[in-house]
Formats: C-alpha cells, structure tokens, sequence
C-alpha cells in the first residue's frame, strides 16, 4: 500500500504494524518500541481523552512519554489516531524529520513532553498533576509511561514517595515492564508504589483487556499504576 492509498484511513490496531514497518530509519531501540505498543494503543483508542481537535484544551487528559527511547510505536499510534501525517512516517530519523529517535513537543502534534534522560518524566507527571489541581482543573487526568528501568533513578522514587501522601489521585503511571531494570526485586515493582500510598495492578502488558480494566480501575484518593509485563527484553 502507497502513501497516498494511506490517506484518509481509518486505522485500527491490526494496521499498526504496517505503520511501524513505513519507519525505516537507524532504530536502535526496536524492543523498547514494540514493548509500548500494546500499552499505547488500549490508552489512546479506548481510555485517554484527547484528540488532535482539542490538542490545546485545557480539560483533555495530559499523556507524558517517558520511555522516549525507541518511539516508533508512539509515532505510529500519534500517526493512527490522526496526530502526524503518515506521510512523516517514512522519513523517521531524517535529519529534517520532525520524528526524531527521542519525541519533541516542540515538533510533533500530540506530545506534551520531550524525552531525553531516563527518569524525568514521572517527577513531570507530578508537577502537571499538582498544576492542574492548583488551577481548579479536576477533570483532566495525568498519564505517564516509564519503563521499568527508569525506576533505577532517584528521581522517580522522590516522585513516587511524594505523590501517594499528597493524593494525587489524577495522575496514573504505566510501567512497561521487560525486566531490563538492573535493581528490581522479583515483584518488587508495584510493592514500591504501594508501599507510598498508590494504588497498583499487575497485568499482561500484551493483553487489552487486562489492560483496559486495569487502567479504568478505580482508585479514590489515590495515584495509580499499572505494571504492565512484557516478554524480557534480551528474549
């Protein structure tokens, strides 16, 4: 299928990996991207409330791309749901691509933050959480996604053991777990969080209905995460 066949479509998962396969640029972090996209894909079609019409309303959902490092999957997600062209898809890494290896909010429709340095974006997602509180601003829910190896970072921990006591029950955070973390404990993710007060489920990051109810759980007065465990990256 060309470009142009491309335009216009309506997309659904099955037609991901095609978009994923038009980016053929020096990826060198193919795991990090495929172990998002499942993750990516349930929030965006079934849980987030954004759109590319309301990209500046101040009441839609805050979505914070943590894990920035391989981020086909995001840019193909961004491209389905009608974000980016699927036209910028095939030049991904160009030197005058605005789909770099790491998203610009600056470049790329749909993204609230840039990514770079492992371990910012949680401590981000709090901030937002405590702005949009600041300002009255209940609806908008706050989403971060991290992967598991982030959580080696100090920052993310001042983040945790923050969030859980200032109630901050807006802000929810997925982590893609793919055992690449060089400290976790067998288990040891979700029991972190819940031992700083957050609400926390464990699920098959590959399946969508785990997925779904585990991200739409409830969890009054509390912040939320969702481990979501994926096949072990040096599989």
């Amino acid at each position: 299928m060309t470009i142009t066949e491309e335009r216009g479509r309506t997309y659904g998962y099955g037609d991901l990996s095609r978009l994923m396969g038009l980016m053929t640029g020096d990826e060198k972090h193919g795991p990090a991207a495929t172990s998002t996209l499942d993750a990516l894909w349930v929030l965006y079609d079934r849980v987030l409330r954004v759109a590319p019409e309301r990209a500046d309303d101040p009441g839609r959902d805050r979505f914070l791309l943590s894990k920035g490092h391989g981020p086909m999957a995001y840019y193909a997600v961004l491209a389905a749901k009608g974000y980016v062209p699927v036209d910028w898809l095939p030049g991904f890494g160009a030197y005058d691509s605005p789909l770099g290896h790491h998203p610009d909010r600056v470049l790329v429709p749909g993204a609230e933050i840039g990514s770079g340095s492992l371990g910012h974006g949680l401590p981000i997602a709090v901030g937002t959480a405590l702005g949009l509180r600041a300002q009255g601003l209940d609806a908008p829910r706050v989403w971060v996604l991290v992967g598991d190896a982030e959580l080696d970072e100090g920052s993310n921990h001042e983040a945790i053991a923050f969030a859980g006591p200032a109630g901050l029950d807006r802000l929810h955070t997925v982590v893609i777990d793919n055992a690449s973390a060089s400290h976790a404990l067998p288990d040891g993710i979700a029991a972190r969080f819940e031992a700083a007060g957050w609400s926390a489920v464990t699920v098959d990051g590959r399946d969508h209905e785990a997925l779904y109810a585990a991200f739409t759980a409830p969890h009054p007065g509390r912040p939320h995460v969702v481990v979501a465990r994926v096949e072990p990256k040096s599989a």
